[in-house]
């Protein structure tokens, strides 16, 4: 698959307060294919909304590359990147604070139509408002309310309007559900679904839950303090995940049969996530994995390799079960192609 967004060697560092450098993201490499939607998941802090938003180009990277269609977005000029931004756009976890609510819904979805109708007259921007409203499952009377007036799911599709208005190839949701109601949930997610089937819309989808990753996305990736630690398709990350970090996420998202829930081998991790201005050495999960690592081992660094086809892990004694047999899956699977 050719990817559509291709970043290579991703970091995003920044002082704190405390004039401590973090690592939010670390020497991180990704890509996601025309038409896919890819599911980033990690618990808080993880890095996912600085990666997402480092693409957006509200984070200026320390080192890196992001390739979106073959250009480096790092080293486009600043005219000719306004312009390029059409082509993906950004869905906030609150739509409340990333709309203006001193704007009616038809000026938020028409300011941003008219920088892709540039020429077209009122009336051709306030019927292509219209029609994307109705997209999105709001009518016609809402171009003239102000966004207060809206509940917090009907928000969210205004903000869905809006990023559609300029008709974007990729289209980022950066934990967009997470602050709604379960059943306004389900609708937003169906709603994503029939937009990317309808414009061949290419997505990464940020999200803490599982489920909601599960249900949408063909491929999950999955962060641990900067770094991806496992990638691959997501039945197969669901139904065998290798990373001690997934297995650990996957225990602790519900399943809806109380049966099953209490039957379930819940997997409970040492301490605390590590701060990312103060990382371990070595493989930074190592040293909150159940297993008994010594301090040296736990300082070697993990080894992120390809253990099957489009299925990556990081191997490591104290990440994955059988870290041999996977290295040798990787050697074979290398030797072959």
């Amino acid at each position: 698959m050719i990817p559509l967004l291709d970043i290579q060697n991703l970091s995003v560092r920044y002082k704190s307060r405390g004039n401590r450098l973090v690592r939010a993201v670390e020497d991180l490499s990704l890509s996601v294919g025309a038409g896919e939607t890819l599911g980033l998941v990690g618990e808080s802090g993880c890095g996912k909304s600085t990666l997402v938003r480092a693409v957006m180009g509200l984070v200026k990277p320390t080192s890196g590359r992001i390739l979106f269609d073959g250009e480096d977005l790092l080293k486009i000029p600043s005219p000719r990147l306004r312009n390029k931004r059409l082509d993906y756009q950004m869905v906030f976890q609150d739509p409340f604070s990333s709309l203006d609510p001193s704007m009616t819904v038809g000026d938020i979805i028409m300011e941003a139509a008219r920088r892709k109708l540039a020429g077209s007259s009122k009336k051709e921007v306030i019927e292509t408002a219209t029609a994307i409203l109705e997209r999105v499952g709001l009518p016609p009377e809402c171009l003239s309310r102000l966004p207060h007036e809206f509940s917090g799911g009907q928000r969210q599709r205004i903000a869905i309007a809006r990023a559609l208005a300029v008709k974007p190839r990729l289209m980022i949701a950066d934990e967009a559900v997470s602050a709604l109601d379960v059943s306004v949930q389900s609708q937003i997610l169906n709603l994503f679904m029939k937009l990317r089937r309808e414009d061949f819309l290419t997505m990464i989808f940020v999200s803490h839950d599982l489920s909601v990753i599960r249900h949408v996305s063909d491929r999950i990736a999955v962060m641990y303090l900067g770094k991806i630690v496992e990638i691959g398709p997501s039945k197969d990350v669901m139904d065998n995940p290798l990373h001690e970090y997934t297995r650990a996420l996957i225990s602790a998202s519900p399943v809806p049969d109380p049966v099953e829930q209490k039957r379930r081998l819940r997997i409970i991790l040492r301490g605390e996530p590590p701060s990312p201005s103060n990382p371990p050495p070595g493989c930074a999960f190592a040293w909150r994995s159940r297993k008994t690592v010594p301090p040296e081992v736990a300082a070697i660094p993990g080894r992120f390799r390809e253990v099957s086809r489009g299925r990556w892990v990081e191997i490591h004694p104290a990440t994955v079960d059988d870290p041999e047999k996977l290295h040798a899956e990787a050697d074979k699977l290398a030797r072959i192609g």
